[in-house]
């Protein structure tokens, strides 16, 4: 935008100058013309009014120093042609504007070779009428343009730099402004609620700036009130979970109260994190976690319900630790989809398996089944299922790979199996 607002000022105001400055140089030259022919009017008159006593009174020398005395280095060429023919001074021919000016008639005419001549007569001479002429060259005839045209030019020049400085510095700041509107709008998209516009610029981008301004406030405004919405509807799950675990206390069965309350308390500690995610800051991030620990941990969690139904598990994980760039409840929520999903939606006695392996890009988590693959209508996006579910499942997965700056991919083999690339620790930042 600065640079067109640039080229159009400076193609308008070259239009302007130009419309300006193109009948200016044309007076400039006709002046210069009049006001040559006017100076060598008057030097022929004065030679005249000086000349014609001394002809009458037949003084020849007297006449010679007046005509010479007018002639000189820069000076036009004057000559007096007397009635005989006779040339004193510059210089001359008699032509037929010399005799039509021995008619007594003073007149001014443009010579061939493109200057101006100028004839006076002069009578008293007893011989006839004598002519005085005054030769301008075309260089005497424009003397002077030339530098006043140059004058124009820069004057021409300046005006339209001065017209271009001016459009930058109105460029520069309508540019700094809208770049300072795009970079809030870009910390606004990045999750930064707290970034605010300067109302800077003309007005209309000072509104621009004070409605973003008001959108951010509202945005975090609704957000706040989604999770404290979140948070309230968590909490509430609070009853309904104690009342789960008063009833396994009162199972009679030991191993099986030991085993409901377990869950039970699994329970309590996912509905407690939720409200502290609800509650969490927008940009606040939790640290990264060990994904080969996360894996073993949740296979071991969804292991007795597997043997429930039948299904063999192999889990394939590192033997070190792996640590990745998402946090340990996000890895273990898509997990717990993943493999809520084999155990859903395979016929039982079907095997699956979960490997964690470390690849080029980072660390890569595959849940793979044995079951018919996914279905022709499946799409993996969040309120999507080919199977009645939710259609969450599979989208958490999805978000928490893509929100670390990873990629996720399913495929049939057959069977269905869904890939997470994940970043490790410390690679997320880098270019």
């Amino acid at each position: 935008m600065r640079r067109r607002l640039l080229l159009l000022t400076g193609a308008t105001t070259a239009l302007v100058l130009a419309a300006l400055l193109v009948p200016l140089t044309l007076l400039t030259r006709s002046h210069a013309v009049d006001r040559a022919t006017a100076e060598a009017t008057a030097r022929a008159q004065w030679v005249a009014s000086t000349v014609g006593p001394e002809l009458a009174a037949v003084e020849t020398r007297s006449v010679e120093q007046a005509v010479q005395s007018v002639n000189g280095a820069g000076l036009p060429r004057t000559s007096l042609v007397l009635a005989d023919g006779t040339v004193v001074g510059a210089p001359a021919r008699v032509t037929d504007a010399v005799r039509l000016a021995r008619t007594g008639r003073a007149f001014t005419y443009e010579a061939p070779d493109g200057g101006r001549l100028v004839l006076v007569p002069v009578q008293g001479s007893p011989d006839g009428t004598a002519v005085v002429q005054v030769a301008l060259s075309r260089a005497r005839l424009y003397d002077g343009v030339l530098t006043s045209w140059l004058v124009l030019a820069g004057i021409g020049v300046g005006l339209v730099l001065l017209g271009l400085l001016l459009a930058d510095r109105l460029g520069a700041r309508l540019v700094g402004a809208t770049r300072a509107l795009a970079g809030t709008a870009e910390r606004l998209a990045a999750g930064d609620l707290t970034a605010r516009a300067e109302p800077v610029g003309p007005p209309e981008l000072r509104l621009v700036a004070g409605q973003l301004n008001r959108l951010a406030a509202r945005i975090d405004e609704l957000l706040a009130a989604e999770r404290e919405n979140a948070a309230d509807l968590a909490h509430r799950l609070r009853t309904p979970v104690a009342a789960l675990r008063l009833d396994a206390e009162t199972l009679r069965d030991d191993a099986e109260a030991e085993r409901i309350a377990g869950d039970v308390a699994a329970l309590e500690r996912s509905v407690d994190e939720v409200i502290r995610r609800a509650r969490r800051p927008l940009r606040e991030t939790a640290p990264g976690a060990d994904l080969a620990a996360v894996a073993r941990e949740r296979v071991a969690f969804w292991l007795p319900l597997a043997e429930d139904q039948g299904r063999a598990v192999d889990v394939s994980t590192p033997a070190g630790a792996l640590p990745v760039a998402v946090p340990a409840d996000e890895l273990a929520a898509a997990l717990d989809a993943l493999i809520g999903n084999v155990l859903d939606h395979t016929p039982q006695g079907t095997a699956f398996r979960v490997e964690v392996r470390t690849t080029a890009d980072g660390a890569e988590l595959v849940v793979a089944d044995e079951g018919p693959g996914f279905p022709a209508a499946y799409a993996a996006e969040r309120g999507s299922s080919g199977a009645g579910s939710t259609g969450l499942g599979l989208d958490i997965a999805r978000r928490t790979a893509v929100d670390a700056g990873g990629a996720f991919g399913t495929a049939d083999t057959p069977g269905a199996r869904v890939t997470l690339t994940l970043p490790t620790a410390g690679t997320q930042d880098k270019p």
